[in-house]
């Protein structure tokens, strides 16, 4: 099992969760994050005073699935999320040894 974990923009939300959906997936987590990678924060101005936002929203949307469908996870939300500019996001994928659903004690793949 493969655990995949999205980076993307607030309003893009909408569409990788449709594309999740299409691509057969019934179960996310979404987290509100802030970070930054090569765009280093944004200047914005308020009240006419310049001020730098070094840390941005973004938002994590967590998936756990069997190995098989992962090429079809990562394209759908690569698809969905991409606008072209810089600040789209990022896709990490880690292995998962167990899931256990703690209302039924189902185990694995089973639990997904």
């Amino acid at each position: 099992m493969k655990k995949v974990e999205a980076v993307i923009r607030p309003f893009k939300l909408e569409d990788v969760k449709l594309a999740l959906v299409n691509a057969g997936i019934v179960g996310m987590t979404v987290s509100e994050v802030r970070g930054f990678g090569r765009q280093k924060g944004q200047v914005e101005r308020y009240r006419g005073s310049e001020f730098t936002v070094e840390f941005l929203q973004k938002l994590k949307v967590e998936v756990v699935i069997d190995d098989d469908r992962l090429d079809a996870v990562i394209t759908a939300i690569a698809e969905a999320a991409k606008t072209g500019e810089i600040g789209d996001g990022k896709i990490f994928v880690s292995s998962v040894d167990t899931v256990v659903r703690i209302r039924t004690g189902d185990r694995d793949s089973s639990a997904l």
